[in-house]
């Protein structure tokens, strides 16, 4: 086809190919296996939060209503990428629609955004607990702590709904190979017949804000904790405060050490493996420690998991 033929005369894809991991069959019936366990054991475990906050009158306060809005985000974020992944391990034809490709994009984004949001709303909340104790009940009421939620869901929905709406209009011509796990901005803008610098500018760009933006009122938050446990006299007082603080941090640091891998710098600098490891770490492994993490650091959550699956030998 001649290169000097308008855009127009382009015969558009209406599918990709998620290419996903590319290997033997054998290899692929264990991974679909490894995965699968690990999607049904993070649904489970979140699911499980979820539950046992939810049924625990004494765990219905400020703290624990972030942490289980958490856990139900992490159960759609996980389910928004790995059920097509784990139909691709075991078809031959990898394919995804051009609508499903960018309904994925979005909700796979949206999610993760709400996350960043979420996090960054918890350590805020902890930072008032701990730094401002007396005016915490009057502060963070239950009216607040809705809107904090519906905040973070509203306003993680809404950051990178333009990027995608850009990245959709733009010409896909083909080949249409995604060399990836999930539709994702990098090897889309490499697929584009046209290129769209200013889209792909505005899209990590945002991607820099939420991160950076979020990972520095965190950062902010936790270092006001910080000076303020260590002016506590009572050695019981500090590991309370460093225990009630530890689990969201380990959390934090797990979800966004792999997104600034990614998403800091355009992902077209990386090599598709590399893209792969990482959004498989922040969108499955961090999940599933999610509720490991804070079950086995939380008394409380400990003894309500115990009241929901009726045994206190389990945990």
């Amino acid at each position: 086809m001649n290169v000097s033929e308008p855009v127009s005369s382009f015969a558009f894809i209406r599918e990709f190919i998620l290419l996903g991991f590319p290997c033997e069959r054998q290899i692929q019936i264990l991974l679909f296996s490894l995965f699968i366990t690990t999607y049904v054991l993070t649904v489970t475990g979140n699911g499980a939060i979820v539950c046992a906050l939810w049924c625990d009158q004494r765990l219905h306060t400020p703290m624990y209503m972030f942490l289980g809005n958490f856990s139900f985000l992490e159960i759609w974020y996980v389910s928004s990428m790995v059920p097509k992944m784990l139909v691709n391990f075991l078809s031959e034809i990898k394919t995804i629609s051009f609508v499903g490709c960018f309904l994925q994009f979005y909700c796979f984004f949206s999610l993760g955004t709400s996350e960043c949001f979420l996090l960054a709303v918890m350590a805020f909340d902890r930072y008032l607990a701990i730094c401002r104790p007396l005016q915490y009940p009057n502060i963070m009421t239950g009216y607040l702590c809705a809107k904090l939620v519906i905040s973070c869901w509203f306003c993680g929905f809404l950051w990178f709904l333009i990027p995608i709406i850009l990245i959709s209009q733009l010409p896909f011509c083909g080949p249409n190979i995604i060399d990836h796990v999930v539709c994702d901005p990098g090897p889309l803008f490499a697929l584009a017949c046209a290129s769209a610098p200013t889209t792909q500018l505005l899209c990590y760009t945002l991607s820099s804000l939420v991160i950076f933006g979020n990972f520095l009122l965190i950062l902010g938050s936790y270092t006001l904790v910080l000076l303020a446990v260590l002016r506590v006299s009572s050695a019981t007082g500090r590991h309370k405060a460093f225990s009630t603080c530890g689990s969201h941090l380990a959390v934090v640091s797990l979800f966004y050490g792999s997104l600034m891998v990614m998403y800091v710098s355009p992902g077209l600098g990386h090599s598709a493996g590399m893209q792969k490891i990482a959004t498989l770490f922040y969108a499955m492994v961090t999940p599933l420690f999610n509720p490991l993490i804070y079950s086995l650091r939380n008394k409380e959550i400990k003894a309500a998991l115990r009241k929901v699956l009726g045994s206190s030998n389990i945990i």
